[in-house]
Order: C-alpha cells, then sequence, then structure tokens
C-alpha cells in the first residue's frame, strides 16, 4: 500500500501543478479579466514556431501608468499558453536588459511602458546605466531580434530638445497628445494596399470601431519609413482638434531595425482592446513578426 501511495502522489501532485503553470486554478484562466479575455484569444499561432520562443514583456514605468497593464499583461501571457507562439516572461526586471541576460530572449514587449524606465531615481549611477541599457536594447534588436510596442511605448524615450534617441527612431515616433480620449468613438481602418497583409488580413480590408484613445505623434515620425497597415480613419472617428496639418495618423506597422524587426500598435489603453478578437490577432500576429517566425512585408 505504501508503494502504491508512494507512486500515485507525485502523479497526483503533478496533475495538480498543471493548471497552476498555464495561468489556472480550478479550471478558470487566472489574471485580471481572464474570464473575458479566454474566448476572444486566437485559435492558433499565424506560424509554427521555429523553436521555443521566450518574449520579454516589460511594463515598468516612470510617469503615467495605465490601468490596463494587468489586463494586456494577462492577454500576453494567455495568448502565449494558447497558442504555443512564445513563452511570456511577464518582468520589469531591469537586470534582463544587461548584456549578460538579455540575449535570452528573442523579443522584446513594451507593454504601455512610460517615461524612461530605464532610469532608477536616487541612485547615483542612473543616467549611466540608463544609457547603457538604452544602447544594450539597441545592439539587441539590430542583431537580429525583435521589438514590439503596445500604446504608450511611444510616450517612452522621447526626444528633449534637438536630441532624438535611437529608440525614438526605432518605434518611429513620439507620443504628441491624445486628442481622442479614452472615451471617444474611433474607426480604425487598414492601410490602403494592405489589405492582404498577413498581419491585417483577417479584417478583409474592413475597419474596427469601438472607444479608444488614440495618439497623434510628433518627429521623428514618418509613415513612409514603415510598413503601415493600420491608420485612424478621421472621416468615422470623433471629430477633435488635431495638430498634424498632413492629418496622418497612423496606428499599427511593422519595420526592420537594422537586421531585426520591429512591430508597434497604438491601441491599448482601453482594458477591452485586451479582450477584442481582431485586436488580439493583431498582436499575436505583430509580436510573431518580431519574434522572427511570422515573415510578412515590411519596409
Amino acid at each position: 500500500m505504501k508503494q502504491r501511495l508512494s507512486l500515485i502522489l507525485p502523479v497526483a501532485l503533478v496533475a495538480a501543478m498543471i493548471p497552476l503553470a498555464i495561468g489556472q486554478k480550478d479550471g478558470k484562466p487566472q489574471g485580471k479579466n481572464a474570464d473575458k479575455i479566454a474566448p476572444s484569444l486566437p485559435e492558433k499561432a499565424f506560424a509554427e514556431s521555429k523553436k521555443k520562443r521566450k518574449l520579454l514583456v516589460f511594463s515598468r514605468t516612470n510617469g503615467f501608468r495605465h490601468g490596463s497593464i494587468p489586463t494586456g499583461l494577462t492577454a500576453v501571457r494567455m495568448m502565449g499558453e494558447k497558442t504555443g507562439a512564445f513563452e511570456a516572461i511577464l518582468s520589469d526586471d531591469l537586470g534582463n536588459f544587461e548584456s549578460d541576460r538579455i540575449n535570452e530572449f528573442d523579443a522584446i514587449l513594451f507593454l504601455n511602458t512610460t517615461g524612461d524606465p530605464f532610469f532608477e531615481k536616487g541612485k547615483p549611477d542612473a543616467q549611466a546605466r540608463s544609457e547603457r541599457l538604452q544602447k544594450n536594447l539597441q545592439d539587441f534588436v539590430k542583431s537580429g531580434k525583435g521589438f514590439a510596442g503596445f500604446h504608450s511605448a511611444t510616450d517612452t524615450l522621447k526626444p528633449r530638445g534637438d536630441s532624438i534617441p535611437e529608440y525614438s527612431k526605432m518605434i518611429n515616433g513620439a507620443f504628441d497628445g491624445h486628442p481622442w480620449g479614452g472615451g471617444s468613438n474611433v474607426t480604425i481602418a487598414v492601410e490602403k494596399g494592405q489589405e492582404k497583409h498577413p498581419i491585417v488580413a483577417h479584417l478583409k480590408g474592413g475597419s474596427m470601431s469601438f472607444k479608444e484613445e488614440i495618439y497623434q505623434l510628433r518627429d521623428p515620425y514618418d509613415s513612409s519609413k514603415v510598413q503601415m497597415l493600420l491608420r485612424l480613419d478621421l472621416e468615422k472617428s470623433d471629430k477633435k482638434g488635431l495638430k498634424r496639418t498632413d492629418r496622418d495618423y497612423g496606428v499599427g506597422w511593422v519595420r526592420k531595425w537594422g537586421e531585426g524587426r520591429v512591430f508597434y500598435c497604438s491601441l491599448g489603453h482601453n482594458d477591452a482592446m485586451y479582450w477584442h478578437p481582431d485586436v488580439l490577432k493583431i498582436y499575436l500576429g505583430g509580436l510573431q513578426y518580431a519574434l522572427g517566425d511570422f515573415d510578412v512585408p515590411s519596409k
């Protein structure tokens, strides 16, 4: 009897641990708004992973902190678990950006970061460390790895005066206000000519309408330098006071950066973005592009 128990207990223990390992408890997904996210997740990955992928999901802020961050973290973790496209490592540990650790990851996602997330106020070497970690991130991406940014990733490491950080150039722009706040009615359209682009093909050339905060961007924003996928439809969105005379309000794009890949989508202010099925597919396609598994057209 003792021998039988010794065999049964380890098996039972492993079985009990499996739901916890995949973010579940009592068969139910765990995390903020997990019950809303679960039925909205893509059924499968866009492309089979070439190897087991590790995605660092970083949401450290040095400024405004979005209330939707916990929901976003839950959505990205659950997406990786369901599709098998990646393992999401949710961590704000700055040590992950040191040169001896950063290459453990295949791509890094800045999920609603703000300000200089590498700067630790009160530490004597804070500025020097921030500059070192910024360089490490650039070296990481340019060497052939990936970077992705959601929403306020463009409100991160912004230009000051005439100095434009490499980060702003990489992500293609800097936050310059949001005429459309979180309660605004907006319509996001597929960029003309990109109807068959694999990341947005599921929209079939159509559009998405919902309440969401939309950014306007300033230099070094240049929509001609990226593969623009999504754009604000000004005619179908709430009318606001605009700064850009060119009426250029890109929302999502991909680009190459050195030997690496970059995906950015400005959606993600409201929690509901993280359980919108079409938005989640865009996130997944962009993340798989950044990870190096989804070969799609990009500039």
